[in-house]
């Protein structure tokens, strides 16, 4: 084993998301490991040193397949980081942070190569996903954005908050995909973080409340920051996770372990948030 366990040195990988937060911090880190780094975002990309940057909105089916072909040629890895929080109409939070991110996904199945890995950001609002299964399987039936979107405006109230939904179709694309790319050698995982000091943490606030995000940031006394989330992305794409596949990590500081095991209550913790 050299001294290169994670191996992104001359990689090709693709960074979609990388205007700020988690994707940047992903971004400027692969630059550092010596990955030739392809950003694409719906704004540009602060990070010096990318091979290419691209503009793609999640939201146009157009727009995908556009930023596709411009990046072109053939990938090591696919970091899917970009999302948005309730405060967006709720189609087009379902849009961007599962349908479209799966479109953008499908098309690169195809140029990926031997070893390829894939990760996503989910959330710990994903995190029920296996007790939804049969909705899960529904929505994710729909095999493209015009008909995603359709399901969800006729399935709206039963299908509950368009950001929850999105994070947990992720999980379960994720782990339902596993299996029939591991045949390629491909490997697909997703990540479900806490809150994190980005500038999204603010729309979190307006639809959670100071309690609720306080109640979340327990385990660990604080959110967590853009570079704790983006170096487990890494971590999963390299070659040191070569044989994890199907995985949804949570990195949250040892909540949704608390919470599962019943050592930690989140409605008690939001309690003494309020009351604090």
């Amino acid at each position: 084993m050299g001294a290169d366990i994670l191996g992104y040195r001359g990689k090709r990988v693709v960074v979609m998301g990388c205007h700020s937060g988690t994707g940047e911090a992903c971004a400027r880190a692969l630059v550092a490991l010596g990955a030739e780094v392809h950003g694409a975002d719906v704004r540009p990309s602060p990070v010096a040193g990318l091979a290419s940057f691209t503009t793609v909105d999640l939201l146009d089916a157009a727009s995908i397949a556009a930023g596709f072909e411009a990046i072109g040629g053939e990938a090591d890895a696919m970091f899917n980081i970009s999302g948005l929080p309730q405060t967006f109409p709720a189609e087009d939070v379902v849009t961007v942070n599962f349908l479209g991110m799966r479109h953008w996904t499908q098309l690169w199945l195809p140029r990926l190569r031997e070893g390829a890995g894939i990760v996503t950001v989910s959330s710990l609002g994903g995190m029920k996903h296996l007790a939804r299964q049969d909705l899960m399987q529904e929505f994710m039936a729909n095999p493209d954005i015009a008909s995603g979107r359709a399901w969800y405006r006729a399935n709206a109230e039963r299908a509950g908050d368009p950001y929850t939904l999105s994070k947990e179709a992720i999980n379960s694309w994720t782990m339902r995909e596993a299996p029939g790319l591991m045949a390629r050698g491909i490997r697909i995982n997703s990540t479900m973080p806490s809150p994190i000091d980005t500038p999204m943490l603010k729309d979190f606030r307006q639809v959670a409340g100071d309690a609720v995000l306080g109640a979340f940031a327990r385990a660990k006394g604080r959110f967590s920051t853009p570079e704790e989330q983006a170096l487990p992305l890494i971590l999963l794409n390299s070659d040191a996770a070569s044989f994890i596949s199907g995985v949804c990590l949570p990195v949250d500081a040892g909540l949704s372990g608390g919470l599962a095991t019943g050592v930690l209550d989140l409605q008690a913790m939001i309690a003494e948030a309020t009351a604090a």
